[in-house]
């Protein structure tokens, strides 16, 4: 099978999410934020993306991983945005 590089690309465009995502309390520890949304697949995994710094909060990289996100913020990884609520 002979795949084009820029079909690729664009299919992994197609599958960018924007998520609202709604709070109870005052926060959200960052890593549970991205499990919760479905972003990472385990604790473990988010943990590892942002001691990459492949995960920004309000446009900035973030590396602590339970950084309190509250509501009116955004979180960014891999073209996904979370708008927390």
């Amino acid at each position: 099978m002979n795949l084009d590089p820029a079909t690729i690309h664009d299919s992994r465009k197609a599958n960018i999410m924007n998520i609202a995502f709604q709070i109870t309390g005052e926060y959200i520890e960052l890593i549970k934020l991205l499990k919760a949304a479905g972003l990472c697949a385990t604790g473990g995994m988010a943990k590892i993306v942002i001691e990459e710094g492949r995960v920004s909060v309000d446009g900035r990289t973030e590396l602590r991983k339970r950084c309190k996100i509250k509501k009116g913020q955004s979180v960014a990884f891999e073209g996904h945005t979370v708008e927390v609520q």
